[in-house]
């Protein structure tokens, strides 16, 4: 007789592989519609980059292509010697540090109150901001514009910096933090003595170090970009910052030609304070505002 060869039982999938196997699939799928997106993203960026190191032939031939043949600094050189580039980077700087200072103090205060004090009419000064949130800001740009004109302050940096000091999305976002924040520390600063405004500078503020590092980049970021403001607010070159300088270089205050290199090299060089800004504070940004109270 001959001997029967026993054969291995055959494995079959149990459902817990089946399962493992369906998340392992959907989370590369997800992964690569991420990245998909990201290098779409992305590629504007990498775009602007390269046109701005290639000659002004190149890059008129190749608009599209991120390599430079040659690579070239003659862009970002006559961006610093034939346009105002320094003197818009030294008003962007001026009217961003001063409204972004502005915009944490007075939000903060502003949130503050409407979070804490008790006062007739709070209720309806609360809706008031957030009606002011829900209307576009183009609507806004010729009532402005009579007002700094009637205020006597039209083309001057005061007409730029003043109207930016506060605003309505700033004075949501302490507020909303200030309510998560336990009663019971105030009550404790009250107390020991301390009046409203020591309660808030030396109590409450601390603890809402997320908000504000959250305020404080969007509003560098949306004073930095800012151009409609800028531009029914000055009219003289000398106070142009830089989103209004480099839609004069768009509109061709150079002369003809397109000249890539130059317009994408001063926007790049726009981007950089921003983009140095966000990357260091990101981990900030996208904290929940408990995250503070439970610190303090």
């Amino acid at each position: 007789m001959t001997a029967l060869t026993a054969r291995p039982p055959v494995a079959t999938p149990t459902r817990r592989d089946r399962r493992a196997a369906r998340t392992l699939a959907s989370r590369i799928l997800g992964y690569a519609v991420l990245i998909f997106f990201g290098l779409v993203f992305l590629y504007p960026f990498v775009i602007q980059l390269g046109n701005s190191f290639k000659t002004e032939p190149d890059a008129a031939a190749n608009p599209l292509s991120p390599f430079a043949d040659p690579v070239t600094t003659a862009g970002f050189e006559r961006i610093f010697a034939g346009t105002n580039f320094p003197l818009w980077l030294g008003n962007s700087l001026l009217v961003t540090v001063l409204v972004t200072l502005g915009r944490v103090f007075f939000d903060s205060l502003a949130g503050y109150a409407l979070a804490r004090l008790r006062f007739r009419g709070r209720a309806g000064l609360f809706a008031a901001v957030i009606a002011v949130m829900a209307v576009p800001g183009v609507v806004l740009l010729i009532p402005k514009f009579l007002v700094l004109n009637q205020l006597g302050i039209y083309n001057s940096y005061a007409g730029l910096i003043v109207p930016l000091l506060a605003d309505a999305a700033g004075v949501f976002i302490m507020k909303q933090f200030f309510e998560s924040i336990p009663v019971s520390v105030e009550e404790a600063a009250r107390i020991d003595g301390a009046g409203v405004f020591r309660t808030y500078w030396s109590v409450v503020l601390p603890m809402a170090r997320p908000a504000l590092i959250t305020l404080t980049i969007l509003s560098f970021q949306g004073s930095w970009n800012e151009f409609p403001h800028s531009l029914v607010s000055v009219q003289d070159p000398d106070l142009f910052t830089l989103p209004r300088g480099l839609a004069d270089l768009v509109s061709g205050s150079l002369g003809k030609g397109t000249q890539y290199p130059l317009k994408l090299g001063a926007a790049l060089l726009a981007t950089i304070p921003v983009a140095v800004l966000f990357v260091v504070f990101q981990r900030y940004f996208v904290r929940g505002g408990n995250e503070g109270a439970e610190k303090g």
